[in-house]
């Protein structure tokens, strides 16, 4: 199921307004993927979907939902198991679809009957009759797709959440049809492309595992190099912590702010301060650039020539509206004047068409692309062949594995749970107004009015426990470190829930953030820790 280990949505923007259900888990929408959620809006007042959302936060879609699931932070795969349980109980599977398609189906359904919609709720704290509800919307009326973003995926158990959103598209066979599908929004304008073309630690392009030998003979060849090691690399985190205790020697950033968008971002700074040597390639100076040794000036998007791969797979051609300023350059020329300067062969691209033309080469699923062919709107992957016309719907007649794999998945606490101590759990996320650390945004000034600063988002009924009042300024404080900012006193969370961002490096919500990994994703678990809150005098120099 190779969309689904990717991170790439199986269907197309457009094909939205075909579903007739559409389960949003674990994405704030509006405020990330804003494009999308147009059409999530379309559907339900234009087309007569229904929309479930299942969010710790009222988000803003929470308002154009036929249901909302205000479940308990950290606890998805009760709830998603919850659902399949009902949709089982019912008989709303599509039993066609599982016989044909599937595989392991008996053993996950024996997982799964443990998961009734009584303890789902105690778990969740859904009550069971929106549970039953939500299990009826999304199993009987077909098609019906799943969105979800990075509250699926930023836990310890992100890669098990995953496998349980999978696990009920294919319970109901929403999968390879128009309207239906598993469709993962991607956080950032081209990690998608990143990502397929070998920007994965386990991975070379075209998600082609390190670990098969017949894919490393293959790379060994085409570039004339020794066959690598099957072992996979280090993901951002792991490589942070590397260069804390001396593992890794040099570190290189292209447009990542690291001291900011990493979690436990004090300790992340210590390693920064730690490492031997440490080079930031980026269009402004910001947080991570004050431990840098060399920081190379690169140009902004409107300032080159080259594609991005959007969230539903689509290389498009991003073309300079003007000259970088100074000495700025486009990033791979920088790159690969880098590498000439290290006496490394192969690195005289003319221009991004030849580093397109090479990864076609190596790059299965982009075989077929090639810039003249870019030039109306661009090309869905997989793009096989030159004649090949891309592939709006992933999976249609069968899963890149062959069989879809049903796993049994059980919930798991988070790493780090409330407790006297700290008695509230803490989730982060974006707002629509900034952009990831703020590097871009808090410099456009009509933004940082519109959101100048930090708001700690708190339900009524804990501010009223700790005698804050909307506006007061608090203390948040996890096992890492200290955050002093703004209450936002608001029904958005639920009891006992705080949300911050980590736009703002004044009052910065990933100083407090865990950076425990799930052991398989590697990814870090920004969306649950445990805090206290307190309400404090306003800073001296107010």
């Amino acid at each position: 199921m190779q969309a689904f280990g990717s991170g790439a949505m199986t269907n197309s923007i457009a094909d939205i307004t075909q579903a007739r259900t559409i389960l949003l888990i674990g994405t704030n929408t509006t405020a990330n993927h804003p494009v999308i959620s147009l059409q999530i809006k379309k559907a339900v007042r234009q087309h007569g979907a229904a929309l479930i959302v299942a969010d710790p936060r009222r988000i803003e879609l929470a308002e154009f939902a036929t249901l909302f699931l205000q479940h308990e932070a950290g606890t998805d795969i009760a709830l998603l198991n919850g659902l399949a349980h009902i949709i089982l109980r019912e008989g709303l599977q599509d039993e066609a679809f599982i016989a044909a398609r599937t595989e392991n189906y008996e053993t996950w359904r024996a997982v799964v009957e443990e998961y009734t919609p009584e303890r789902v709720s105690q778990i969740t704290g859904v009550p069971v009759a929106d549970l039953e509800r939500a299990a009826q919307l999304y199993g009987s009326r077909k098609p019906a797709a799943i969105f979800y973003a990075m509250g699926i995926t930023q836990h310890t158990v992100g890669h098990q959440n995953v496998l349980a959103v999978a696990n009920l598209a294919m319970l109901t066979g929403n999968i390879g049809i128009p309207g239906g599908g598993v469709n993962p929004l991607r956080g950032q304008n081209n990690v998608q492309g990143a990502c397929d073309v070998g920007g994965l630690p386990n991975v070379y392009p075209g998600y082609q595992s390190v670990a098969d030998e017949n894919v490393r003979a293959a790379m060994a060849a085409f570039y004339g190099v020794p066959q690598p090691p099957p072992v996979p690399g280090l993901t951002l985190t792991e490589m942070i912590d590397a260069a804390g205790d001396g593992r890794v020697k040099a570190l290189y950033f292209m447009g990542e702010n690291p001291a900011m968008s990493d979690p436990d971002s004090n300790h992340v700074r210590e390693c920064l301060a730690r490492a031997e040597f440490l080079v930031v390639q980026d269009i402004f100076l910001h947080e991570t650039t004050e431990f840098a040794d060399v920081v190379l000036p690169a140009a902004s998007f409107a300032e080159k020539d080259g594609t991005f791969t959007n969230t539903e797979r689509r290389i498009q051609r991003v073309r300079r509206a003007c000259d970088p300023p100074g000495q700025a350059r486009p990033d791979w020329q920088i790159v690969a004047e880098v590498a000439r300067r290290l006496g490394a062969p192969g690195w005289d691209y003319a221009d991004p068409a030849a580093i397109m033309a090479e990864i076609a080469e190596v790059t299965p699923i982009y075989r077929g692309v090639r810039y003249e062919r870019l030039e109306d709107g661009g090309l869905q992957w997989p793009c096989p062949a030159p004649d090949h016309p891309g592939t709006p719907i992933l999976h249609t007649v069968r899963f890149s594995r062959g069989l879809g794999r049903f796993s049994p998945v059980h919930h798991q606490p988070a790493a780090e749970l409330p407790d006297e101590e700290y008695p509230f759990m803490l989730t982060t996320g974006r707002i629509l107004q900034h952009w990831h650390t703020g590097t871009m945004t808090r410099r456009v000034t009509g933004l940082d009015l519109l959101a100048p600063e930090e708001r700690v988002e708190i339900h009524p009924q804990d501010a009223a426990a700790l005698g804050i009042a909307d506006g007061d300024w608090i203390r948040v404080s996890s096992r890492r470190g200290t955050v002093t900012a703004r209450a936002g006193v608001m029904r958005r969370p639920r009891p006992g829930l705080v949300f911050m961002t980590f736009h703002y490096a004044e009052a910065l919500g990933n100083v407090l953030t865990n950076k425990a990994l799930d052991p398989i994703a590697k990814i870090p678990e920004y969306k649950v820790c445990a805090v206290k809150v307190e309400k404090v005098a306003p800073p001296a120099d107010l």
